[in-house]
Order: C-alpha cells, then structure tokens, then sequence
C-alpha cells in the first residue's frame, strides 16, 4: 500500500489525484472487466502451465534446445558473467527481481484508477497474443538458461539470498526462449504511451532498457531469447495497431 502510494504521489499530478475515489475504480473494474479478466487468465494459466504442466512435457520432449542455440552464440553472454562487477550486478538484480514486477502490476492498476480504457485494451490483448505465441515455444522447445547452462552461481542468490525459491515458482530454468520479460516490459511501455502520462512513460521506457540489458548481464537469457522477444512483441503490437482504432 506504501509503495502503492508513493508512486502515485510520483507519477500522478495533484490535479489527477484529487480525483481519484474508490467508486470510479470499482466502475472502471466493472467496464473493463474483460480486460481484467484477461490479465488474470494468463497469470493463472503460466502458473500453472510453470507449476504442473511444464515439467512433464519436458520429460516428454527429452532435449534441451541450449546447445543449438550455444552453436550459433558461442559464449557471448557467458562472457559478460566473467566481467561482473559488484554494482551493476546488484543494480541489475534490482531491476530484474524488483523493479519489473513492480511496473507489472502498477500498469494496469493506473490503467484502472484513472481510466486509461485505451491502454488497458492494449496490455490485456497483447499479453494475450504474446503468451499464446511464447506457449508452444516454452513447452516444446525448452531452453534452459544461461547461467544453469554454464553452470555459473546465480547471481539473483548472491544478491537477495532464497530468492529463487519464489522466483522460480513464476518460471523455469528452461522457460527462456522467447524472452518474456522482453516482450512484456516492451508491451507495458507502448500501453503506457497511450495514457498521456509522460513522466510514467519515461519510467518504463527506462525499465524497458535496463531490464532487456539485466537479463543478457546477468546471464539469464540468450540473445537469441532477447531477439525474438522483442520480434514477437513488436509482430503483437503492429497486429494491433491495425486491429484496433485509437
């Protein structure tokens, strides 16, 4: 609720804030509820697609696709780990673990306070689109990732100790290819240009950047994850813009 707070006083005018009330919310959930229940059907369905179903198709599959893709990169991302410094590694884990879960679930909850309707239509289609395309991918061709790979220690533990005990209950070790943190962080961004909202665009368009960048840094993606994230992500965003008005 603080950090709820704090970010509204951040990047919401005095003027939009004063009115803001619990009912217009309550109607905005009721006149987007579509949107809502969008959102909320694919959270549910990746839990448990992480949770229950991944786990036995990949015994099924019984490959792991990271060598192939090693073929073609070699040891590119491998050699940013071996030049890790104390303050970007921290910085980036911050990002990575804290900042990009925090944008996730403010986004579309601005979306609803102020009535973006317009922005939240975008983030719930498009996460819709993405994670439908991202499905087959995640469940058939598994690619484990870089650092489990390399067998190099998790730089996400050497920062927030225990930390993949929950974190990897929202993913896998083999979920990476395509990137969905880059393509959502891509998706949130361009819902957000739709708001008005310049000081929250920037904000995201800065955890944009420094999220794609924490995840080749910290040796969690390949490039080749990276690359079609953000081709899977601009393809939905296209789709859209010629599907949808506004």
């Amino acid at each position: 609720m603080i950090l709820l707070l704090v970010a509204l006083k951040i990047f919401v005018n005095k003027e939009e804030f004063s009115k803001l009330k619990i009912e217009t919310f309550v109607k905005n959930i009721k006149t987007q509820y579509l949107y809502v229940l969008i959102i909320l059907g694919v959270v549910v369905f990746h839990l448990v697609e992480v949770n229950v179903i991944d786990s036995n198709v990949t015994k099924l599959v019984g490959h792991d696709y990271a060598d192939t893709v090693h073929i073609f990169e070699n040891n590119i991302v491998y050699w940013f780990s071996q030049h890790w410094t104390p303050f970007l590694v921290y910085f980036f884990v911050t990002m990575y673990i804290a900042v990009y879960p925090f944008v996730l679930w403010f986004a579309p909850l601005y979306y609803l306070l102020f009535n973006k309707k317009e922005s939240m239509k975008k983030l719930a289609y498009g996460l819709l689109l993405v994670y439908i395309i991202t499905l087959p991918f995640y469940l058939f061709i598994p690619v484990t990732n870089v650092y489990t790979y390399y067998n190099i220690e998790s730089p996400l533990e050497n920062v927030i100790p225990s930390v993949e005990q929950f974190f990897y209950s929202t993913t896998t070790y083999n979920n990476c290819l395509p990137s969905l943190h880059t393509a959502v962080i891509i998706l949130v961004t361009w819902s957000t240009y739709y708001t008005k909202n310049k000081k929250l665009l920037y904000f995201t368009m800065f955890c944009m950047v420094t999220v794609i960048t924490s995840v080749l840094y910290l040796a969690i993606h390949w490039i080749t994850d990276v690359i079609t994230g953000v081709t899977i992500a601009t393809g939905v965003i296209l789709l859209l813009k010629k599907t949808m008005k506004g």
